[in-house]
């Protein structure tokens, strides 16, 4: 097998360049176009993604997110730089990988695209003629006319869903917000960060996206669902996970909203189980104690959320104030 992995920010810049005949590294007088993958045991249809992916490409990139097959010998042998994560760290992990590789590189392009045959590498072309328009980011979609491969019924319900929590927290108007081929310029390259290493990753991109006012465009692709194991998540378990980090984002952007509606209504019910519960006992005599409870409890959650919301805006915008005073641009 491979040698010991090495870390992203410790691989030699010269590695990052093709050499000429002499092994001296040649580098081009423009920022690198670079086509990254993320990888985890995907030996037997990485060869053909790396042979594809290289004519529209620089340098192509494999981050292998600890793999235990020889999807590292054979990305190496086909003249990829390959760095390795001792441990899968997931697919958000193997995204900051290839951005911070992608920053070190000085990268002018950035595609990414699967390792597990389920992207067709030609689109990559595409992709870099819509960036080359003057886009930051370009979106492969599975959803515009144009775009092919069978989706099934099931993971349409559910990337809708997923769509229309990402667009609400993006603010961005896109029809696959969930498609891992995108293609970025040097503003989004330079622009985006990651918080965390769960498949979320996307969405949470898309996010800074919008942000950032950074252009963005669609593309539609080709897509294939009929290879074998592409994905070791189960999908009910992935899209609720995904949705479940998305809400959570939500509630970080619009914090007065996203617990102070729920609160607004849960105190309006407390209040009216309340004045019912008083009206009964002055007209019965008798103490309605469920339903006193039912109006205490609702009325201190509902006063809770509110609360919450609204400590969480105010520390979002000192955070947001603070960060305007040091030249950076504040989150919308």
């Amino acid at each position: 097998m491979s040698s010991s992995p090495a870390p992203a920010l410790t691989v030699e810049r010269s590695l990052f360049y093709p050499k000429d005949l002499t092994g001296n590294p040649v580098e081009s007088s423009r920022p690198p176009t670079v086509v990254a993958m993320p990888a985890y045991n995907e030996e037997g249809y990485i060869a053909k993604t790396i042979v594809r992916a290289r004519q529209y490409a620089d340098i192509v990139l494999v981050v292998d997110d600890g793999s235990k097959d020889d999807t590292v010998p054979i990305a190496r042998a086909l003249g990829a730089l390959v760095i390795q994560h001792e441990i899968n760290r997931g697919y958000g992990g193997a995204l900051q990988t290839i951005f911070d590789t992608a920053r070190k590189i000085g990268a002018g392009e950035l595609v990414i695209i699967d390792s597990d045959g389920q992207h067709d590498p030609r689109d990559i072309e595409n992709l870099l003629r819509k960036l080359r328009e003057g886009y930051d980011v370009v979106i492969g979609s599975r959803f515009l006319e144009g775009a092919t491969g069978d989706i099934p019924a099931y993971r349409k319900v559910g990337m809708k869903v997923l769509d229309t929590a990402t667009q609400y927290a993006s603010e961005l108007n896109i029809t696959d917000s969930q498609s891992g081929f995108r293609a970025y310029g040097k503003r989004a390259i330079q622009t985006i960060q990651f918080g965390g290493n769960n498949m979320s990753a996307g969405s949470e991109i898309l996010i800074q996206i919008g942000a950032h006012d950074l252009k963005v465009a669609e593309e539609p692709i080709r897509i294939r669902y009929d290879i074998e194991n592409t994905s070791s998540l189960n999908p009910l378990f992935h899209g609720l996970s995904v949705l479940s980090a998305v809400v959570r984002l939500i509630s970080y952007k619009e914090p007065i909203w996203f617990f102070g509606i729920p609160g607004l209504l849960l105190t309006t019910f407390g209040v009216f189980a309340g004045f019912t519960a008083f009206s009964e006992y002055y007209v019965t005599t008798r103490f309605p104690f469920t339903l006193f409870m039912i109006s205490t409890l609702t009325l201190i959650m509902g006063m809770l959320l509110i609360t919450s919301g609204l400590i969480l805006n105010f520390l979002i915008t000192v955070m947001s104030t603070s960060k305007s005073g040091d030249g950076q641009t504040p989150p919308k």
